[in-house]
């Protein structure tokens, strides 16, 4: 059996909101009459737990409630769930930025995180320079340093300006110099959260070979959080999904990636549209969805494999725009982006859209040929495809179901993105 090299028991974080600082003088005295007494802290026996989408009525919540996992040596593990779901909170806890509320965390040799980007970078100090501080902040010597800084400097690519300041760096340039250090030291435990999304997909290729070279050929360990599910599946060996700070699933990466996309699909349906105007420059008005038969679609409704949508609204214009533009993007339930249209797609433009005009805007989409599966819309208006001015996230969403399209017996695989149309036939030779 594998030796376990992280062990995590009860973990627990607790925050207060509101302004940050100690607390009311009624909450000391109690914690402390309570401690005197060798009593229980009354305060971590209350809180609500962190869903940040609703509205609570304590001023405390659970980060993190009573997470016990095991992670062994050699293993890549995942970490996925949405936002505010406590990812980063236990990455943070693991790598000693912040301390557990209750709980332990025993674990084996060095730990080397890569929580966000320039994390430990002074950005008055070159890049070279700040290789060293951050081979120091993480544990190495001197001399480790100077024996890998040659192939730190060559994996990250940025020979050319390891000589400047990195406050001249591109966020890109940053995080490939972050986590080219903490990839070289040779850490026991390397944690990566979410840091690669800044990089270009050569970088991200480059980085993902990395970490599997570091648990592969070194035996060493990886923690990935990642919202990146193409990632998670062709790195990670196991992965956990946590939800509103507790751990939900925990098991191999295909049923926790689906277990996962599971908990988003329910989400998705209960997504409010959200408008927001950004200059006041223009407003949309009686946005409306149809399907093929030209019939009025609800929010959440069924359309089917190789069906078509069209979305119609109203613009106001508010004053002369050149170049008005509009774009609709496309998410699955794992908010990838599955397909992205503007108006210049079918050759349409709007060189001038003048002050106090209304236009009436009508998009109509060719067959719908994704996976069967949760898909919502996004709207964007703005001017050359650049300046947004007005945006509306969830303004449809819907289930696709594969329907009579194709003549295939079995489910379409949910790995795959689209369905490729093909006209198949066999003959005697």
């Amino acid at each position: 059996m594998s030796e376990v090299i992280l062990k995590i028991e009860n973990l627990s974080k607790q925050y207060r909101l509101g302004t940050v600082g100690t607390g009311t003088i009624s909450h000391d005295l109690n914690r402390w009459w309570h401690k005197v007494r060798g009593k229980e802290d009354p305060y971590l026996k209350i809180g609500e737990t962190n869903d940040r989408s609703t509205k609570g009525s304590s001023d405390y919540v659970w980060a993190l409630k009573d997470i016990n996992l095991e992670v062994k040596k050699g293993e890549v593990l995942g970490i996925i769930g949405k936002n505010g779901a406590g990812k980063s909170t236990l990455l943070k806890i693991l790598s000693k930025v912040t301390g557990p509320t209750t709980g332990s965390i025993k674990s084996k040799g060095r730990i080397a995180s890569l929580l966000e980007v320039g994390t430990g970078f002074h950005p008055e100090l070159t890049g070279r320079e700040n290789i060293f501080l951050n081979g120091a902040i993480l544990g190495m010597t001197k001399k480790e340093i100077t024996s890998k800084i040659d192939e730190i400097i060559g994996f990250a690519g940025v020979e050319r300006y390891i000589d400047t300041p990195t406050k001249r760096y591109s966020s890109g340039m940053t995080v490939r110099l972050a986590f080219a250090v903490a990839a070289h030291l040779e850490p026991e435990i390397l944690v990566v959260d979410e840091v690669l999304a800044v990089g270009d997909a050569e970088f991200q290729k480059k980085a993902i070979g990395k970490m599997q070279d570091i648990s592969k050929g070194e035996g060493r360990t990886v923690l990935f959080v990642s919202h990146n599910m193409a990632a998670v599946q062709s790195l990670c060996s196991r992965v956990v999904v946590l939800d509103n700070g507790k751990l939900v699933y925990e098991g191999e990466v295909a049923e926790s990636v689906e277990y996962y996309s599971a908990i988003c699909r329910e989400r998705l349906k209960k997504e409010y549209v959200i408008h927001n105007n950004v200059l006041g420059k223009v407003k949309l008005s009686n946005l409306k969805v149809l399907n093929t038969d030209n019939s009025l679609l609800k929010n959440g409704e069924s359309l089917m494999l190789g069906d078509t949508f069209k979305i119609e609204f109203n613009v106001k214009i508010f004053e002369d725009i050149k170049d008005l533009s509009f774009a609709l993007d496309i998410f699955n339930d794992k908010q990838e982006l599955i397909s992205h249209l503007i108006n210049e797609d079918s050759g349409l433009y709007i060189p001038t859209a003048i002050n106090n005009s209304v236009l009436k805007i009508s998009i109509e989409s060719k067959e719908l040929l994704f996976i069967p599966g949760v898909y919502n819309i996004n709207l964007w208006v703005g001017q050359s495809q650049t300046e947004a001015l007005y945006t509306i996230k969830n303004c449809f969403t819907f289930s696709l179901e594969q329907g009579g399209y194709t003549k295939r017996t079995k489910r379409l695989p949910k790995h795959s993105k689209v369905y490729l149309h093909s006209v198949w036939e066999s003959k005697v030779v």
